[in-house]
């Protein structure tokens, strides 16, 4: 009889389930019709959400790419250029919806500051001058906190300040991809709000690392949500009794301080990673990349280990989360080490 090693899942910190605080929270939901009227339970989480995040107004989604489309269907007419770091979420991960559904152009900003991020010259270098009515005008930077593709890396407050101030020169309107905004909030002990100052809108999850099945935010002004409202039932995104996934939500949202028990596991399984020879940087979250010879060879001889791992950025990445413990990390790394 062959032995089949127990699964370890590192594919990404959205493989978690609903314990049973959270589903007993989603069971006693208050409800009502979010289309035709407003949900109480989705309305309180968007006015938590909102004052978590500094902003004036939230809008509950489905999900994390609809709620970064909706943001950019707003801010963008069609064939207006916008900026995002190489590797950014709305330009690999979404299917291009960025220029198939919001209309815009995108154009990358190199990593020059560090993983993810860019410098303040190279932003200003990257912003076109309006030029005849025939050129691309650039209208919008959309940046990434924590930045997906560069293993979770962080933007700090002062260097998004000044990112922020070349583009409020320059007459840019500003998207922050904050899917894993708590991650970086927790990283740099700040609260959320402190990552979101001077943005027309953020993007924020709930299903990464929080433990809840579904659900986001995006949140801006007044004015801006109820654009985004409008555009979210364009998309498809009215649902009717979401008060049960946004009390996951709400659960959720009481979690942000647990994500340093993943920072550290993070920690710990890339300082063993690299003790066993692997290619990895400390992370700056919970985002591990390993750099190995051939990627496929890699990902089979994992599995094969019962490690489970996805791919990011040409790279095998591991993405630690609640639902693993310290001894799911040892074990791992005890399995790469004896290749059993």
């Amino acid at each position: 009889m062959t032995w089949t090693p127990q699964p370890l899942d590192f594919r990404s910190d959205t493989v978690t389930r609903p314990d049973e605080v959270m589903r007993r929270a989603m069971a006693e939901a208050e409800v009502d019709d979010n289309v035709i009227g407003h949900d109480p339970t989705i309305a309180k989480l968007e006015e938590r959400a909102a004052q978590t995040l500094g902003m004036p107004a939230a809008l509950w989604t489905p999900s994390g790419t609809m709620a970064n489309l909706i943001a950019l269907s707003v801010h963008l007419e069609r064939g207006d250029r916008f900026l995002a770091t190489r590797g950014a979420h709305v330009l690999v991960n979404e299917l291009g919806s960025a220029a198939w559904l919001a209309g815009g152009m995108p154009d990358i900003l190199e990593h020059d500051a560090g993983p993810g991020r860019c410098t303040p010259d190279a932003l200003s270098a990257a912003i076109s001058p309006d030029g005849p009515y025939y050129t691309l005008r650039t209208r919008l930077l959309c940046l990434e906190n924590t930045h997906n593709a560069a293993g979770g890396a962080v933007t700090p407050p002062d260097e998004h300040a000044q990112l922020m101030s070349v583009a409020k020169q320059a007459g840019l309107t500003v998207h922050l991809d904050g899917a894993r905004i708590w991650h970086a909030a927790v990283a740099l002990e700040v609260p959320p709000a402190a990552l979101t100052v001077g943005v027309d809108s953020v993007s924020a999850c709930f299903s990464k690392g929080l433990g809840a099945p579904v659900g986001s935010v995006v949140a801006g002004s007044v004015e801006f949500v109820e654009r985004a409202q409008r555009m979210r039932q364009m998309l498809g995104g009215g649902v009717r009794q979401g008060g049960v996934l946004a009390a996951a939500c709400l659960v959720a949202l009481g979690r942000v301080d647990e994500l340093a028990e993943s920072h550290e596991l993070a920690r710990r399984l890339a300082a063993g990673l690299s003790e066993h020879g692997w290619g990895v940087r400390t992370p700056d979250t919970n985002i591990v990349l390993a750099d190995v010879p051939d990627l496929r060879t890699a990902e089979e001889w994992l599995d094969s280990l019962g490690i489970r791992t996805s791919r990011m950025a040409g790279k095998v990445r591991f993405v630690t989360h609640r639902d693993l413990a310290a001894t799911d990390v040892e074990e791992a790394l005890r399995r790469i080490k004896n290749g059993v």
